[in-house]
């Protein structure tokens, strides 16, 4: 940590979440939350300057927490981000850690796993809740018990794209368009991603880019 108290922007488009976040750092002296968003647009334009740390809600209107990390991980790559989410899914975890996310934090235990998160993340290191290191290791024994092979790991940014496009409901040659690739290329990112996500359809597709924060329910 190199400031003290370290400086916090909060995003979430709940006002009490964010004062619910706030009143439990404002408990300790070496952390403070002296910025608030309320969409992903805004913290990308907030999280600059002297921001020592972003805590970002998965799912945010207009630009989500998922996309504001990428974004902001791409122009300030060394400040820690910290995933927010009422999901407790292995998939939505992984796509936080694509992201760039220093750690995922739940939103049912953030008054209890908020403060080691900020001051792990501020330290260079990664949070984990701890119930996620049970959930996987299970998903994974189950997946093998099965004779499953799991999945590859978490979407590159170019297949989350791709993922979101799908959900909207463009077709090949509109997401290729938009993207600046072939309909052949999208095709071929589809059937990968079916196989990394263990997904049969665009339905399923739908379904994962609602829970994983990649577009509006």
């Amino acid at each position: 940590m190199t400031r003290f108290p370290a400086l916090i922007l909060v995003a979430d488009d709940h006002s009490v979440v964010r004062e619910g976040l706030k009143a439990v750092l404002s408990r300790h002296s070496d952390l403070r939350v002296v910025a608030e968003a309320v969409d992903g647009i805004q913290a990308v334009e907030l999280a600059g300057g002297d921001i020592d740390l972003a805590i970002l809600d998965v799912a945010m209107p207009r630009m989500t927490g998922l996309q504001a990390a990428r974004e902001i991980n791409r122009r300030a790559p060394d400040l820690p981000i910290l995933m927010l989410s009422m999901y407790d899914r292995e998939e939505y975890f992984f796509e936080a850690i694509s992201a760039g996310a220093a750690g995922y934090v739940l939103k049912r235990q953030a008054d209890q796993d908020i403060v080691e998160a900020c001051r792990a993340a501020l330290r260079g290191e990664s949070f984990i809740y701890p119930a996620a290191l049970t959930s996987l290791m299970r998903t994974y024994l189950d997946r093998l018990a099965r004779g499953e092979r799991p999945g590859r790991g978490p979407l590159t940014p170019r297949e989350a794209d791709v993922v979101k496009l799908i959900a909207e409901g463009h077709s090949a040659q509109e997401i290729a368009d938009c993207l600046s690739i072939s309909p052949r290329t999208v095709d071929r990112h589809r059937a990968n991603i079916l196989e990394k996500l263990d997904l049969r359809d665009r339905v399923d597709l739908t379904r994962y880019a609602i829970r994983a924060g990649l577009i509006e329910p």
